[in-house]
């Protein structure tokens, strides 16, 4: 049986040869083959991931072995020996998030198929693997660009050391917008009332949301013999994304794919992540492991892709998002009425009908087809979901794509009942 010392240097060997190996892949582009590669390389990562926190547990990288005051060098190699194994520990961790990452992309913008039939990238084995052909899929999500620069080798910073200046600036600057808290945003309000019920005084609390109209809400609910007080505001934060081995290969990969406009590009991507895939959809989506399922809070990467419009605001980016998914629990149960308009589709429809953005634009910044999406948009009015949705003066924005004869017109009237 190995050492502990002896299974850290066959992970460092292994991690080593990953990053030479998958270099070499990327020189000649071939999703089947690469989507194998990394499926083959998680199996084995995987599997020594396990063995490795057997031995070594869940403890962080130490640094008391630096400690000038303490000269015993027993004690130094003990410390030495214990950091050794807990950043080979980390490095591993880092290089199967890159590697899940990168199949997630792969399986994102790919449909891999063997014969007519679809399979899943953890079925491509080497006896199928000349026979497995990759379609590339109508509508994007993430960016392959960053794919080469992904750290399937676990050790981020060694890369980032190779890289220029402007490159390791770029990746502090997405790094920190990444690790930056929401800004707060008051989701409800939380009160005490005080009420008579058959002659008693009683007493209550409840969850208001925000705009609500309090005093209208409880005398529904109580009469006109009531008095309130607020106990405190439901408020949200938190990061974007909770998990510091993706934050890390996702700086690393977009500021080493562009310098100049890396930041902005990857919060063009998270925001067209949120718009062209549903809730159920983004549960097994692991492009951005760690990523909220839904925003509650403002995020300034979200901004950085409007920044330069005309009537840009502040948060502009967020609230988009924000509504879109406060829209999709709206949509619940009503989905049917939509079943022949995808959910890229009808997230354009969304945006459309939420932003000052015509059809053109809206097709330009989530990479959809313009005439696709005025269709869906026709489909969307038809159902007459965009009078559920939005507001009296936003759905005027959508009288273009209404029926225009009067027959049209009253058939559109009869569905809609």
């Amino acid at each position: 049986m190995t050492t502990t010392e002896e299974l850290v240097a066959r992970v460092n060997k292994i991690l080593d040869d990953i990053g030479i190996d998958l270099g070499e892949l990327f020189e000649n582009f071939e999703p089947v083959r690469l989507a194998y590669t990394l499926t083959r390389n998680v199996s084995l990562l995987s599997d020594l991931q396990d063995e490795l926190e057997r031995r070594v547990g869940e403890t962080a990288p130490s640094v008391r072995f630096m400690d000038k005051k303490n000269k015993d060098p027993h004690l130094q190699w003990i410390y030495r020996k214990k950091h050794n194994r807990a950043l080979a520990l980390e490095r591993l961790r880092s290089a199967i998030t890159a590697h899940k990452m990168a199949l997630a992309l792969l399986s994102a913008n790919y449909t891999f198929k063997l014969g007519r039939k679809e399979i899943t990238v953890d079925r491509i084995t080497r006896e199928n693997l000349g026979k497995v052909k990759a379609v590339e899929k109508p509508v994007k999500l993430g960016r392959l660009e960053v794919l080469p620069h992904l750290a399937y080798s676990g050790d981020v910073l060694r890369l980032l050391a190779k890289e220029s200046i402007e490159v390791r600036e770029t990746f502090k600057f997405i790094k920190g917008k990444l690790r930056e808290k929401g800004t707060v945003r008051t989701k409800g309000i939380r009160i005490e009332v005080e009420y008579f019920e058959n002659n008693r005084l009683k007493k209550a609390r409840l969850d208001l949301p925000a705009d609500s109209d309090i005093e209208m809400e409880l005398r529904k609910r109580y009469g006109r013999r009531f008095r309130w007080r607020v106990l405190t505001f439901v408020k949200t934060r938190g990061v974007l994304i909770n998990n510091h081995y993706t934050v890390d290969n996702l700086a690393l990969a977009y500021a080493s794919l562009d310098p100049e406009k890396g930041a902005e590009k990857l919060g063009l991507d998270i925001f067209r992540y949120y718009f062209l895939t549903s809730s159920t959809e983004r549960e097994t989506l692991g492009i951005f492991p760690g990523i909220k399922l839904c925003v509650d809070c403002h995020y300034s990467i979200l901004d950085l892709p409007f920044r330069r419009e005309e009537n840009f605001k502040t948060g502009q980016g967020s609230m988009y998002v924000i509504r879109k998914c406060e829209m999709e629990g709206q949509l619940t149960g009503r989905r049917k009425d939509l079943s022949g308009v995808p959910n890229y589709l009808l997230g354009g429809a969304l945006l459309y009908g939420m932003s000052d953005y015509d059809e053109k634009k809206v097709a330009e910044i989530l990479g959809i087809d313009e005439e696709e999406l005025r269709e869906a948009i026709k489909k969307f009015v038809i159902s007459g979901l965009h009078k559920v949705l939005f507001s009296e003066s936003e759905v005027k924005k959508f009288d273009k794509f209404m029926p225009k004869s009067d027959k049209a017109k009253r058939f559109l009237d009869l569905l809609q009942g």
